[in-house]
């Protein structure tokens, strides 16, 4: 048993003063290899044992790659900015920037401890100047190309946080970050036309090695639908339009419903009969969130417009109008065609108004007691009460409406997206200050390059008031008066996720004071070749650094259009009630800190690797940690103690050896980490019971077990007689002949029933096989007295006797 503390503490001095893991970038001589963390946010709490999972995944691997002669990147930084921060400022007053820093110091402390191969060298924080300075340059950018831009839109705001929010911060109509009451009200925002990328980042995911889950979401999330959009008159003046995949069902309109919130409603209200029944309910409407309106199972609330029509411009009937919740007026057109026989949800709110019904496509009856969700627009349906169009298959008719809407003049064929815009602007301190300065004449100045970064100011008061940004309080800084320009800045600042949409490119070249990073250094090391991190972030941070970096590409800073080549998801670390780790059961919370110390840093990260499948969410089990630092100590006691290590190989372990180095290099390769361990175990046990351990197998054990757990691996590595660190060593070969079986098991059957087996030579014919099977003692026994009737030999694996 060996002292992990005074192992460790050695390891970690060797590995500072000797800089083992800084990485020259502009070493082009070797093949590259960039593995990446999702960057944490440094929050007062520090890590927990989930943290630790996917960090030692990419460790393992970086460690593998540097042994095989790659020259590996393998940084971390911290995702700095953010409303815990915030909310520290506001309720102590303090400046966040300490409380921040204080945070980055405690979690650099944990990781170090444990021993991962980070350049420290390389280290980013979103928060630093330094840093987002080109974060600012790149919006900069996006804005002058048109992408960035103010848009007068519903949003999701919240009083308590005093901030917008965007759709993934926003959980049940309440805050992520808190839990707080989130409504829908209109403001104008800074926002980023993400629609714009929608095609390539759709083509994209073709290219990348992903799970496929994730690229499913993008997919969803993106919502590439195509159809026709089709303007609409209202009787007595006004038009609209509608944006529809299913033009063939046109005929069975009944009604048709526009967004409460939209300009529309405004303009047709001296019109409406029933103002003060709609007024409440467009009210009503604007204190949900979006998430709330748009949710799964809604659908049926709205509201008559009542004296307010709509003609079919197919068959110029009149139809009804309402505002429902779920039609969102910065969604598509802002309304929606109506066909309740068609479709569950125009169902079921015909049913809730009592709203007629009409079928126009074969089926079943579509009454209210009959009708039952399912396909009838299925292919080969054909259409029924549409005028010239019945009879003809829904996909005919899809062809023939939309020609004959077309040379009306009224329809176009077009290419929808549920992607919308990105707000990129939020009413917090904690922020990238936007390089913005509103004139008086109402247009907007960028602010020039040398004029960047543009720093936060320090305040007194870190709180927004009345839906106005803190920055408001900083009166100042706020009024811009520079080479005869005069306005006011932007206090709206950049959200968190602006920054982690392209760290990955900073680490490259993190001390460049001229450039993002330097253009030979960013086409040699990107894309990412390994990218580790939770799933939550699919439809965030995945893709928000898509968007970046595909436009990135189109100025041609980076070189290849996606960021992140390979794409891995790990599972959660459960409490040991099973439960997510966190504030609700602070008792089954597990602080590596406190493994470490017990059992050392290696045993976690070995634990945390045999508890199963990356992939996977796995329960804590102290038990399971104990029991990984008791199997580091018998390799230790094998390698160090036993005295069983020798310069001359007896052949015994050959073949075990082989078989580990070929499983255990193929498995690091696709991150199966449990599988590699149990094979590691394999030979361990295999070496206790030889007599001898060929230094050279010992050797190679310890360099692959070293990447799991580094510390124990330098040592060990040390009192075998080596001098220079392990991380350099060359990774271990397999001989391809030592994995050749040499022996078979071959199972005998008298009458069908098993009496035995036996071990042969590989490549023993049938006769020698037939013989060995009759001299085992139950088979005599079996066969005693009877005739052989006849022996089938399937080679290498039965003798089946048949006797009577």
């Amino acid at each position: 048993m060996y002292d992990h503390l005074e192992v460790e503490k050695k390891w970690h001095k060797y590995w500072d003063e000797h800089e083992t893991f800084k990485t020259d970038v502009w070493d082009f001589s070797k093949p590259k290899f960039y593995a990446l963390d999702m960057f944490p946010y440094p929050s007062g709490v520090g890590l927990h044992a989930g943290h630790p999972e996917g960090y030692t995944a990419t460790d393992i691997v970086s460690r593998m790659k540097r042994m095989q002669g790659y020259n590996v990147l393998h940084p971390m930084g911290y995702d700095s900015f953010g409303l815990p921060a915030e909310q520290y400022a506001v309720q102590t007053g303090n400046n966040p920037n300490g409380f921040t820093q204080e945070n980055i110091k405690t979690f650099t402390n944990q990781l170090k401890e444990l021993g991962f191969d980070y350049d420290w060298s390389k280290t980013i924080a979103t928060s630093d100047p330094d840093f987002y300075h080109w974060t600012q340059w790149i919006f900069k950018q996006l804005y002058k190309d048109g992408y960035a831009k103010y848009v007068d839109m519903p949003v999701n705001w919240c009083e308590e946080l005093g901030t917008v929010l965007s759709n993934d911060e926003v959980i049940d109509g309440k805050s992520e970050r808190g839990g707080y009451p989130v409504i829908r009200k209109n403001m104008k925002q800074l926002c980023i036309d993400q629609a714009a990328f929608a095609e390539r980042l759709l083509e994209g995911l073709n290219e990348i090695d992903w799970p496929e889950s994730t690229k499913e979401m993008q997919r969803n999330w993106i919502g590439r639908s195509t159809g026709v959009e089709v303007q609409f008159e209202i009787v007595g003046g006004g038009k609209f339009s509608i944006f529809t995949t299913c033009i063939e069902t046109i005929y069975g309109i009944t009604f048709m419903v526009l967004a409460p919130d939209g300009d529309l409603v405004q303009e047709l209200m001296p019109r409406i009969k029933n103002q003060d029944e709609v007024k409440a309910y467009i009210q009503e409407t604007v204190s949900k969130s979006e998430m709330d309106r748009t949710e799964l199972n809604k659908g049926k609330s709205g509201c008559r417009l009542e004296g307010i029509k709509a003609i079919n411009p197919v068959n110029g009937r009149e139809v009804e109008v309402f505002i429902g919740d779920f039609v969102l007026a910065n969604y598509g057109t802002g309304a929606v065609m109506a066909v309740p026989s068609h479709d569950q949800r125009d169902f079921e709110y015909a049913i809730a108004h009592h709203i007629d019904m009409i079928q126009v496509i074969e089926g079943q009856d579509v009454s209210e007691h009959a009708f039952e969700k399912q396909d009838y627009l299925g292919k080969g349906c054909k259409l029924i009460n549409s005028e010239e169009f019945t009879g003809l298959t829904v996909e005919e008719a899809k062809v023939a409406i939309t020609k004959k809407l077309v040379d009306m003049g009224i329809a176009k064929e077009t290419v929808n997206y549920r992607f919308r815009e990105w707000i990129f602007a939020r009413q917090r301190y904690w922020g990238e200050p936007v390089p913005i300065v509103h004139l008086e004449d109402g247009t907007d100045y960028v602010l020039p390059d040398e004029e960047l970064p543009l720093i936060l100011p320090e305040l007194e008061d870190y709180k927004g008031h009345n839906g106005k940004a803190p920055l408001e309080n900083a009166t100042d800084w706020k009024q811009y008066n520079q080479n005869g320009v005069k306005g006011v800045r932007e206090t709206s600042t950049m959200p968190g996720s602006a920054g982690s949409s392209w760290y990955y490119l900073r680490y490259i070249d993190p001390q460049n004071k001229e450039q993002l990073g330097n253009p030979e250094l960013l086409k040699h090391w990107m894309p990412v070749d390994l990218y580790v991190g939770g799933p939550e972030h699919a439809v965030g941070h995945l893709m928000y650094s898509r968007i970046w970096n595909n436009y990135l590409y189109d100025k041609g800073i980076v070189v290849c259009k996606e960021p992140f080549k390979k794409l891995v998801h790990q599972g959660m670390i459960l409490g040991e009630n099973g439960i997510k780790m966190g504030k609700r059961y602070p008792e089954f919370v597990v602080n590596p800190s406190d493994i470490v110390k017990k059992y050392g840093a290696d045993t976690l990260r070995l634990y945390e690797m045999f508890m199963g499948p990356l992939e996977q969410s796995k329960p804590w089990s102290m038990a399971g940690c104990d029991g990984a630092r008791r199997w580091i100590d018998r390799v230790y006691r094998l390698f160090i103690e036993s005295g069983k290590v020798t310069d001359t190989n007896d052949g015994k372990l050959d073949k075990v050896y082989n078989q580990t180095v070929k499983k255990v290099t193929e498995d690091y390769e696709s991150l199966g980490f449990n599988t590699a361990i149990s094979q590691m175990m394999i030979f361990v046990n295999d070496a206790y019971k030889a007599e001898t351990i060929y230094k050279p197998y010992a050797e190679g054990i310890v360099k692959m077990l070293s990447c799991i757990t580094p510390h124990i691996g330098e040592e060990m590595w040390q009192l075998l007689g080596h001098e220079d660190t392990i991380a350099y060593e060359p990774w271990p070969t397999y001989d391809e002949a030592k994995l050749v079986e040499d022996t078979i098991t071959c199972v005998v059957q008298v009458n069908g029933k098993v009496r035995g087996k036996f071990v042969a030579a590989v490549g023993s014919s049938n006769e020698e096989l037939e013989k060995q099977a009759m001299e085992l003692e139950t088979v005599k026994r079996q066969i005693e007295g009877k005739t052989i009737r006849k022996v089938i030999v399937v080679k290498g694996k039965v003798v089946n006797i048949v006797a009577n």
